[in-house]
């Protein structure tokens, strides 16, 4: 348990660093970009957006890439340098004097992310054991979840008061705990020295493999088209104070929480049915958002339900990954992580060109819908040619009866 508490700090650090930033957009944007806030905020909060894009590129590139080249190592040493690279890399952004030098470390930050959770993954599944796979992975996530109930709003809410870097210092700290925690409670299990990249590699030969990233790359980022721009969709849509953006991210939050452990649950009892009622859900959950938010309270109620459906998929995606990849668990597991920040850049800048657009900032609501509605069409579609083939795929290490 405490390796897997060790593993969870850790992702409740990656958690403030990957969402911290949405909630500071404007305040990363006047500080950042003075000149272009003055001539036109919406454009230079639309602008410092490419800050989530950038971070979400790196865990991108970084996933399959650093997944790929420690499988043959020892877990608990590449967990304890992965944790290390995110303390360095955040204390970049933290001491970075200008928007582009900020903008280089948060490329840099997203590098370890994904496989930090990828390979905490399958630490987290081979302590919980065989039929609870998905609730091992949804332990490690919890952390982030947690962070955006806790971690997210306090770090927005010290951003506001201190400054931004203030933040991304806690974030810095909380990482620096996560590595001395890691090296101490991991316990230590040899790698794969048979594996190697182009081994690993191979996992993009297996076209079930190229459907899952689609589903979390596009149907993900319908969340990440609306929580990238949260800030905003408060203050000018619903017409609230700032001081109530830390609320609504704590109901985001709550609703995070609460659907990631209910979604490990539910993918272990039925994996296809969660996936696929999920994504609809979430479509529908974004429309009704769009429709809702210039009531305050109807905003709160949908990004509460729009964070549980989105954090219910995670599992989901994650274990249906692992399940096609075969032999390829290490840069699997990571992959997830690649496809759902392509889904944070792909949400983020779309959100940001319909802003910039002057189509309000309501408008990343209707473009989340129909990313999700996508997503739920390349899994039936999944599913389709699976069926039609008519023999099931031999799932890695499976034990649910539904896949």
């Amino acid at each position: 348990m405490w390796a897997l508490l060790s593993l969870a700090i850790g992702s409740f650090g990656i958690g403030m660093t990957e969402f911290t930033v949405m909630g500071l957009l404007p305040d990363i944007a006047g500080a950042l970009l003075p000149n272009q806030t003055a001539a036109d905020p919406d454009a230079a909060i639309a602008q410092a957006g490419w800050l989530i894009s950038l971070y979400a590129l790196g865990v991108v590139v970084g996933a399959p890439t650093i997944a790929g080249l420690v499988a043959r190592f020892p877990r608990h040493r590449v967990m304890v340098l992965l944790a290390l690279a995110l303390t360095v890399f955040n204390a970049l952004t933290v001491i970075a004097p200008n928007f582009e030098l900020v903008a280089v470390s948060r490329f840099l930050a997203g590098l370890p992310h994904g496989a930090y959770f990828g390979i905490g993954a399958l630490v987290a599944a081979d302590v919980l054991g065989p039929g609870r796979r998905a609730q091992g992975v949804a332990f490690v996530l919890t952390g982030l979840t947690v962070a955006n109930v806790v971690g997210v709003p306090a770090g927005t809410y010290l951003g506001q008061q201190f400054g931004w870097r203030v933040a991304f210092g806690v974030v810095a700290a909380i990482f620096a705990l996560a590595t001395v925690c890691i090296a101490l409670f991991v316990p230590r299990a040899p790698g794969q020295p048979g594996r190697t990249l182009r081994a690993e590699l191979g996992v993009f030969r297996i076209p079930q493999v190229w459907f899952t990233l689609g589903i979390g790359s596009i149907g993900f980022g319908g969340f990440f088209a609306v929580y990238s721009y949260v800030a905003p969709l408060v203050t000018e849509v619903a017409d609230a104070p700032q001081a109530v953006v830390p609320l609504v991210l704590v109901g985001m939050g709550l609703g995070m929480t609460v659907g990631n452990l209910l979604g490990g649950h539910l993918s272990d009892v039925n994996l296809r049915r969660t996936l696929l009622l999920g994504l609809g859900v979430l479509a529908v959950s974004l429309a009704v958002l769009a429709l809702t938010a210039a009531w305050i309270w109807a905003l709160a109620i949908m990004v509460f339900v729009v964070g549980a459906v989105a954090s219910a998929l995670s599992p989901a995606i994650q274990t249906r990954l692992m399940d096609v990849a075969g032999d390829n668990q290490s840069i699997a597991a990571a992959l997830n992580h690649s496809a759902l920040n392509i889904g944070n850049s792909l949400g983020a800048a779309l959100g940001g060109a319909v802003i910039a657009a002057g189509w309000g900032f309501a408008a990343p609501s209707w473009v989340g819908a129909a990313l999700a509605a996508a997503g739920l069409a390349i899994a039936l579609t999944a599913y389709g040619v699976e069926r039609r083939r008519g023999v099931p795929i031999v799932y890695a290490h499976s034990s649910s009866s539904a896949r």
